[in-house]
């Protein structure tokens, strides 16, 4: 039995970055707002306390923070030519579970995507010609980064994000990132002190004429209060980021940016360990009527909303639109259908350099202190005589230094017993680390649909990844470890290590969160799921906010434009939307 439970203006589907954003916008506007959260409540003060929080064996080994199959599974392979299998263990990357979401347990790279990114087929094939993208399934977002640029603003404003700009309207800035797009104004705060690794990489990347400068980070550098009036403080370069909550409140999430100021508005409700199951749409499937959810203990609601913004993580949004039938599933055999296109991932690779007679204190960092180089990220360089588009940030942020992960070992090592534990004794504090981290193409074969033979515990499909590494890819991540390489032996060392990647994506190693795509936007409705605004096309009423938005993935972290994406799609919904509900906010 269901129970019908009052209306309410919006129902939020998931409470991490997106959902907090748009959850505090709109009960700004005087909107009775719900968030409906699968997971549990997480608070700093009690689920991140000091006296615990940093337990690698509890959050980064046994991943306490994180979604487990046994709630989800997906199941995953190369080709369409293979038949999926589920993911026993969420191994490549790690899904978050309860309030805050991926949030909670990010490093904090904060970066903005560029205008070439937003409108790359226009930029491509402009500069190179069509026939340099062919075989990949690029299209443009429907913005521009001078659309964005108040809304990644924002962000970094509520954030209290760390950095240095590198362009002021129009004007570069010293010791800034000179590859990116004009900027309104500096970050809120400026970089975290940096530590010896990344000033070695630094000088090393500028001795080779790159323009290494510090990674924006939301690892504060200093103690900071935010437009909200909510305080955070300086990071202590703990080295517990990534995989964990912060409790020095000192690295931006929705617990220490939004949620102290959202929770004492009385026109917002969260409900917690509800896992909605369904947009319920009417008869002619073009309005949501609210969601279907159900509790811990079996029970099932049904929440009526005026409006309805899926906030889950990207993989989580496309499912539900799938099982939801919001969208025409996207089939890659004909090319038709939108539900689903275009899931990208991230073209990672890494380097190991094993200094001699050096010190590097590695157990002394944070999630985002570094220096990137971005001579050869995106289109910042000339891709006229190679044999690929795209490219990768060169980041050396040496995040962590935890006792079980970080045992840096060189080449030849025994894996096990007395020779490769002096080996870690004589390489902890000397080994550098650094990667590239590229940009991922969409191609017609990867794609996200629902399994026609696996299902969870409700009876429902689980999600299918079919995805592999693209050639074009493949090649752009092969000539990045060529310029690792060249930095690896400026900076000199008895060795180093850089890593290659091959055909054949494995879901077991972590390789990174990052996953993209599936419910695009776009200004064509064949081609995109959602419009420029991250409304349906086909339910108006229904906003799908998250990368499950991004037309492609670029060599940077997604956070920084999630954010700004929820800020764009927010102040749409408040200036236009609400003037005429229920209707398109963008012509077919």
């Amino acid at each position: 039995m269901t129970t019908i439970l009052p209306r309410k203006d919006v129902v939020v589907v998931g409470l991490g970055w997106s959902g907090a954003i748009l959850a505090n916008e709109l009960t700004d506007e005087g909107l009775d707002v719900l968030a409906l959260e699968r997971g549990p409540w997480r608070d700093t003060a009690t689920d991140f306390n000091i006296g615990y929080a940093q337990d690698e064996l509890r959050y980064a080994i046994r991943r306490d923070l994180f979604l487990q199959p046994a709630i989800e599974a997906m199941t995953m392979r190369n080709n369409a030519s293979q038949t999926a299998l589920p993911m026993r263990d969420y191994g490549s990357f790690l899904l978050g579970n309860g309030v805050g979401g991926a949030g909670v347990h990010w490093n904090g790279q904060t970066w903005r995507f560029w205008d070439s990114d937003f409108q790359i087929v226009d930029n491509l094939t402009k500069r190179y010609g069509a026939a340099k993208v062919e075989g990949l399934q690029l299209q443009n977002w429907g913005v521009s980064a001078a659309d964005l640029e108040p809304s990644f603003d924002r962000f970094e404003y509520l954030a209290g994000i760390s950095g240095k700009a590198g362009n002021i309207g129009g004007r570069i800035q010293e010791g800034g990132n000179p590859f990116e797009d004009p900027r309104s104004r500096d970050y809120p705060l400026p970089p975290m002190d940096m530590t010896y690794g990344p000033t070695l990489f630094a000088d090393a990347a500028r001795s080779l004429g790159m323009h290494p400068f510090p990674s924006p980070s939301a690892n504060l550098s200093k103690d900071y209060i935010n437009p909200l009036g909510v305080a955070m403080g300086q990071c202590t370069m703990c080295g517990f980021c990534e995989r964990f909550g912060c409790a020095n409140y000192s690295k931006s999430s929705a617990q220490t940016t939004i949620l102290p100021f959202l929770m004492r508005k009385r026109n917002f409700e969260v409900r917690t360990d509800s896992e909605v199951l369904k947009v319920e749409l009417n008869a002619s499937k073009t309005q949501a009527r609210g969601v279907t959810y159900v509790n811990t203990s079996g029970e099932q609601f049904f929440q009526p909303a005026d409006i309805v913004l899926l906030c889950a993580y990207g993989l989580h949004n496309v499912r539900l639109m799938l099982l939801s039938e919001i969208g025409q599933p996207y089939d890659p055999n004909t090319g038709e259908g939108v539900t689903g296109r275009n899931y990208c991932y991230q073209t990672n690779t890494g380097t190991q350099v094993f200094l001699e007679d050096k010190n590097l204190n590695p157990f002394i960092a944070a999630g985002a202190l570094g220096q990137t180089a971005d001579d050869f990220n995106g289109d910042a360089f000339d891709h006229g005589p190679l044999d690929f588009v795209g490219g990768a940030g060169l980041n050396c942020i040496p995040s962590t230094a935890r006792p079980i992960q970080f045992r840096p070992t060189p080449p030849g090592t025994k894996r096990w017993g007395k020779e490769w534990k002096q080996a870690t004794k004589d390489n902890y504090k000397s080994t550098l680390t650094f990667g590239a981290q590229g940009s991922s193409y969409p191609t017609k074969g990867n794609y996200l649909d629902l399994d026609p033979t696996y299902k969870d515990r409700f009876g429902r499909p689980l999600l299918r990844l079919t995805f592999d590494f693209p050639d074009n890819d493949l090649r752009m991540s092969d000539w990045m470890g060529g310029k690792m390489e060249t930095i690896a032996k400026e900076l000199g060392g008895k060795n180093y290590v850089v890593s290659r990647l091959k055909k054949g994506w494995d879901s077991v190693p972590y390789q990174s969160t990052h996953n993209t795509g599936g419910a695009v936007m776009g200004a064509d409705r064949k081609t995109s799921a959602v419009n420029r605004y991250l409304q349906s096309w086909d339910v108006p009423n229904v906003f799908v906010v998250g990368a499950s938005a991004f037309a492609h993935n670029a060599g940077k972290n997604p956070t920084g434009t999630v954010g700004a994406l929820a800020f764009w799609t927010a102040d749409a919904i408040r200036s236009q939307y609400l003037r005429n509900p229920g209707y398109a906010l963008v012509s077919a």
